[in-house]
């Protein structure tokens, strides 16, 4: 089961902005895409759906919603 992968405008943004956005958002689909809550993500404030990742040297910040499989990253943070 995969899930499709949405980015808020600021998360779009920011993703603008990347050297390699393309290879981001297959890294994206290849991973979170495959398994939301797998991939070292952790729950943030104790909410199983709004988790935490590290992606490809970005801190990823996203909701999953398991009744539509979409994952929906709110903040995007690049580390170079």
């Amino acid at each position: 089961m995969s899930y499709r992968i949405s980015y808020a405008p600021p998360a779009d943004d920011t993703l603008a902005k990347v050297r390699n956005a393309d290879s981001f958002r297959n890294r994206m689909t290849r991973t979170l895409g495959q398994d939301p809550y797998g991939h070292g993500s952790t729950a943030v404030k104790g909410e199983r759906d709004r988790r935490e990742a590290t992606i490809s040297g970005a801190i990823v910040l996203y909701y999953v919603s398991g009744s539509v499989l979409t994952v929906t990253v709110v903040r995007l943070v690049t580390l170079s």
